[in-house]
């Protein structure tokens, strides 16, 4: 008798978890302290170009010098772009239809990204004021603004 080979291994069929934690790094984590705390949106400055950047990043992405310094923007500030959703896909931040927006805060020079709400979709245009509503309870993410809201 002779031994018989066994058939190559092509696939493995199941399921791997792979579970992980992303730092916010410095600038991140006093952001969203300062939203959590003291419901103030905060931007960075550019050394360079002097742009106020919100969300804070380490580094102006228009000419890549670092940022530095404290400003308190917003909480108003003007829609710039927008999309209602549809459709439901994993990970949204609540049932569709909802309308998604850019926000050009007071004192910012880039666009903060949330949830419009407390209007009909139909009545949102870029160029309409908005203003932050902030939850009741604050964990320290973006949500601790639910959405922004029309001034009027």
């Amino acid at each position: 008798m002779t031994p018989t080979t066994p058939a190559p291994l092509t696939h493995v069929y199941g399921e791997v978890a792979v579970p992980y934690r992303w730092a916010l790094g410095p600038q991140l984590t006093h952001f969203f302290n300062e939203l959590r705390d003291s419901q103030r949106i905060l931007a960075v400055t550019c050394t360079a170009c002097g742009k106020r950047l919100v969300p804070p990043t380490p580094s102006c992405g228009r000419c890549y010098a670092r940022t530095e310094g404290w400003t308190e923007v917003g909480p108003q500030g003007v829609i710039k772009t927008f999309t209602t959703v549809n459709l439901e896909f994993p990970g949204q931040p609540r049932q569709p239809p909802y309308t998604w927006v850019q926000v050009q805060l007071d004192g910012s020079s880039t666009l903060f990204p949330h949830l419009v709400d407390e209007c009909d979709p139909e009545e949102i245009k870029i160029g309409m004021r908005v203003e932050a509503v902030w939850a009741e309870e604050r964990t320290g993410d973006l949500y601790d603004i639910t959405h922004f809201r029309p001034v009027e």
